[in-house]
């Protein structure tokens, strides 16, 4: 069984940045896919960075070239670096863990995170 648990989160004005980290224990260490989803009230989970075992990574488009998902595998953590960030860009976020390939859609995920909060104010 996959455990994780986002760390960080809070709130940032527009234009700000925030880095994220999901504490990642019981995956294959050779052969995952771990990601980070998104929700905002109202809304249905989305996907946002993936990132693989074979270091291929994927983003959604409204988060390309802002968002940065890395792994640090000695420290079991999953790191979801946020640049530029946008009003609309707040939401919980979840750190999710699946199978490989790399993919952002939310049935392929079997485990998740209890989530953390980011908010963006203009």
């Amino acid at each position: 069984q996959v455990r994780l648990t986002e760390i960080g989160g809070g709130s940032v004005q527009s234009g700000g940045s925030l880095r994220l980290s999901c504490n990642v224990f019981g995956y294959a260490p050779n052969f995952y896919t771990l990601g980070w989803f998104r929700q905002a009230p109202g809304q249905e989970r989305e996907g946002v960075a993936a990132i693989d075992s074979d270091g291929k990574t994927l983003y959604s488009n409204s988060v390309q070239h802002r968002f940065v998902i890395s792994l640090d595998n000695a420290r079991n953590t999953l790191y979801l670096q946020m640049n530029n960030l946008r009003p609309e860009d707040t939401a919980m976020y979840y750190c999710g863990s699946s199978l490989p390939p790399v993919t952002l859609r939310y049935p392929d995920y079997g485990y998740w995170g209890r989530g953390i909060q980011v908010t963006v104010s203009s």
